[in-house]
């Protein structure tokens, strides 16, 4: 048996145990099992990394559909793409396990939780490790499904239901636009392999107009998964599960699923520009959307939720210039400083009594100093501040982007500076300054235990040194990233050999790029010191807030405007069709109707039984001369 199988074997045995026997099974066995089913994976996920030849392993495990010519196997292809993200899955993965065992241990459905935490992981893996769009869709709809399971795992509360069924609604209108884009693929292609579908593409003319449908409704499918505009607004409520729930969809998980699919579909999109320039235009636009919605909220997680918006908008925005290594480069790193301020959030919460408003916390450093300093490297990284992880992967993308467009990078700049700014002010707000919450709470402060704050520390060291994986040439690097991946691209190297040709600009304009770039993340850095700690400014409450902050408080009311354009209307079709189709079309005329017929018929001939024997003999006899007279009729006149 290929050990490859195992990995994602191993989540879903973790899974149905858990599963099956949540009731049953101790606390202390679940967080074993359920975690190390994870850390296993990711140990035959390494020992793959580290053995792998250069050449990509197709793995068959069956023969699943065959019609005619067409044949789509059930298998799994192992490259240097799928092996990065299958180490980010289970590398980030088991440290959310390991996290989860302290932070919900007090917590009725344990069990059930990490049962769902398991089947994430192994359909996430499924998506990766597919060998083509099919079985990546299944992992597609499986992280959608899971996803809706842990964000509403805490269903008592309605809120959280809600939250639960938007996201699950507003993913099957991208998965819509990305099951049609499989289908004009099996149409142009004849085939879903990736091994068979990518070679034939790359025939093809640069703009052929099958290719720009095809990445247009793939495209589609990703804006859902991965929050981009106008299918982003779930992603801030999916904030409503357990803390490491956010993390594990908004780092390693579910919303990197549309860049990767993006990336592991590059000839196509290299095939089609036009496509690439949507990507890049909408990508930029959700990041400063969701960036300038960030300054004003209060939730801690909720920052983060819009912090993760506004980064996947800057990978899109790479892939979109056509830089797929630098935006899958932001990938990693975000995966790493990301699930660590959202486990630091988690940690603040645990020990703020799950308190969650920023302008109730204050001086937390004292109290959780392995979290403050933890999220602290965790700020600075994401704030793009050398030489921590973020930077290298953000100013990567900023130069690919001033190549493709002065303005866009110009842009993006202003987006990185409202990141730093929002992220310093939730660090001052929540770790600085005087405690701003209840004498209970405040003498309930304290550290996480050792399995919250122990994945909070190799996160923290990851923040730290990830960037050093992929140091461009400009800074004395070798790009080690962007030559591993070559293989992947090798494809859109021959449709297009332009778009992947070395940059054009000089060392010094490279330079400049990143000294602009720094500098307004540090003036977004001194201006929150300024407001939150020499100032000891603190946000004001709901009430009081007024004029552009209330507007940016509210995300600009564009739930609200959603709610106008689509959710009532459907509200009010669906009532006319059950008003008028349901209730008097079917009910009264249709099924209750002919129901309703046949029960008079039956109240009428109910009265013929009186259960008097005269009345029986008298009915029979009428009977029989009946049969007599028809004899009678036929004899004479015949048929």
């Amino acid at each position: 048996m290929n050990l490859a199988l195992l990995i994602p074997l191993l989540p879903f045995i973790g899974f149905l145990i858990n599963g099956l026997g949540f009731r049953r099974i101790p606390k202390s066995l679940v967080g074993i099992i359920g975690t190390g089913a994870v850390v296993a994976s990711f140990a035959l996920v390494l020992s793959l990394f580290l053995n792998f030849s250069g050449e990509a392993q197709h793995i068959p495990v069956y023969d699943w559909i065959t019609v005619g010519s067409l044949n789509i196997s059930f298998s799994f292809q192992i490259d240097q793409l799928s092996l990065i993200m299958m180490l980010i899955i289970t590398g980030i993965g088991s440290l959310i396990h390991l996290y989860s065992i302290g932070y919900m241990h007090h917590d009725e459905g344990f069990g059930k939780f990490f049962a769902f935490l398991n089947l994430f992981v192994f359909f996430m893996l499924l998506l990766v490790m597919g060998s083509n769009y099919l079985v990546m869709f299944i992992g597609w709809e499986g992280v959608g499904l899971c996803s809706y399971l842990l964000i509403g795992f805490w269903n008592q509360n309605p809120s959280y239901g809600y939250a639960a069924r938007k996201a699950f609604v507003m993913n099957r209108i991208g998965d819509l636009g990305f099951l049609i884009g499989i289908f004009l693929i099996l149409n142009q292609f004849e085939s879903l392999e990736f091994a068979s579908v990518f070679p034939a593409a790359a025939q093809l003319s640069v703009g052929d107009q099958g290719i720009f449908w095809i990445t247009l409704c793939l495209f589609i499918g990703a804006m859902g998964k991965s929050a981009q505009i106008p299918l982003y607004t779930w992603l801030p409520d999916a904030m409503a599960g357990p803390t490491p729930v956010s993390a594990l969809i908004h780092a390693a998980t579910m919303v990197t699923a549309g860049i990767y699919m993006i990336v592991r579909s590059n000839v196509l999109y290299t095939l089609a520009p036009d496509t690439l320039h949507l990507v890049a235009w909408i990508a930029l636009i959700t990041a400063l959307l969701a960036a300038s919605i960030g300054l004003f909220q209060n939730d801690i997680k909720k920052v983060l939720a819009y912090s993760t918006v506004s980064q996947l908008g800057y990978m899109f925005l790479g892939l979109g210039v056509g830089a797929y290594t630098s935006g899958f480069f932001h990938v990693m790193t975000h995966a790493f400083f990301k699930a660590l301020l959202f486990l630091g959030a988690g940690s603040v919460i645990h020990a703020m009594s799950n308190e969650q408003d920023i302008r109730y916390m204050g001086g937390l450093r004292k109290k959780l100093p392995i979290t403050f300093l933890t999220f602290l490297l965790g700020t600075i990284a994401i704030s793009g501040i050398p030489p921590f992880a973020g930077f290298f992967s953000k100013d990567e993308i900023l130069a690919h982007v001033f190549e493709h467009s002065p303005l866009m990078w110009g842009m993006a700049v202003i987006g990185s500076m409202m990141t730093a700014f929002y992220m310093f002010r939730l660090l001052f707000l929540t770790f600085f300054g005087e405690f701003r919450g209840t004498h209970e709470q405040e003498h309930h402060l304290h550290e996480s235990p050792f399995s919250m704050t122990l994945p909070l520390i190799v996160l923290a060291i990851l923040s730290v040194l990830g960037g050093f994986l992929n140091v461009p040439a400009v800074l004395g690097g070798s790009a080690k990233l962007s030559a591993y991946l070559d293989p992947i691209f090798a494809y859109s190297k021959q449709v297009n050999p332009e778009a992947f040709a070395e940059t054009h600009l000089d060392h010094s304009t490279e330079f400049m790029l990143m000294g602009v770039s720094v500098a307004g993340a540090v003036l977004a850095i001194v201006i929150a010191f300024v407001l939150y700690v020499s100032r000891k400014s603190v946000p004001a409450p709901d009430a009081e807030i007024t004029g552009l902050p209330k507007l940016v408080y509210h995300k600009y009311y564009i739930d609200e405007l959603y709610d106008s354009l689509f959710v009532k209307p459907i509200q009010a079709l669906s009532r006319v069709f059950y008003n008028v189709t349901d209730r008097l079309l079917i009910d009264r005329f249709g099924v209750e109707g002919l129901g309703n017929f046949v029960r008079g018929l039956s109240n009428e001939f109910r009265l013929l039984q009186t259960g008097t024997t005269s009345f029986y003999v008298f009915i029979m006899v009428m009977g029989i001369a009946a049969i007599l007279m028809y004899s009678l009729r036929t004899l004479i006149f015949g048929n």
